[in-house]
């Protein structure tokens, strides 16, 4: 029988500009290799390489995963695991944090901003103020009106938690993402090469 399916939180502006990046950094490099010339090519190879990477780590790789025995977080270049009994505190302030014992997890995605809070809290006054509501309407908008996603996001990891405490497993890690690394490493010796080569 199979577990639960994993749910993944992440900023889905951040998704999609991540694939629209990666088209068009596609799209470039092809047209480098057939009509470029050496070094004006290279040298912007090399930069369209490091700005690709720093999109793959900052935009597409940072997630929040749901998973059967824990919560899995990608930070840029760090990944975290903490198992569902040993989640403390879920806080969110303009990103969430996770704190289980010791550690304590600041999750890159989703974040929220003052004007989202703003956005959210005029959102349930107006509700709240509405004429035709009533009084339990007005309590439950209000209450559930000033939420952003990151508010969300974080009630969900804490009811997931509560739910699943006995499907716990692992224990809690932070590491360093060896595909982050890679990633890092890459875009440092391309430049290097550039260096060299230009």
């Amino acid at each position: 029988m199979d577990g639960p399916k994993d749910e993944v939180f992440r900023s889905k502006v951040a998704w999609v500009f991540g694939w629209l990046w990666l088209a068009f950094a596609a799209w470039n490099t092809f047209d480098l290799i057939a009509r470029g010339s050496m070094p004006s090519a290279l040298i912007a190879g090399a930069v369209l390489g490091v700005i690709t990477a720093l999109v793959f780590l900052m935009a597409m790789r940072p997630a929040i995963v749901l998973e059967d025995g824990g919560v899995r977080i990608r930070n840029p270049l760090r990944n975290a695991y903490i198992p569902w009994n040993a989640i403390g505190d879920v806080i969110v302030t303009n990103a969430i944090v996770i704190e289980a014992g010791r550690t304590t997890v600041r999750c890159w995605t989703p974040q929220t901003t003052a004007r989202e809070r703003a956005r959210a809290s005029a959102r349930a006054a107006k509700a709240a103020s509405s004429a035709d509501a009533s009084r339990t309407d007005r309590a439950v908008a209000e209450a559930v009106g000033t939420r952003t996603h990151a508010d969300w996001v974080a009630h969900r990891i804490t009811e997931t938690g509560a739910m699943r405490q006995d499907a716990s497993s692992g224990e809690t890690s932070v590491t360093w993402s060896p595909v982050a690394l890679a990633v890092t490493a890459a875009a440092v010796a391309l430049v290097a090469v550039t260096i060299v080569l230009s």
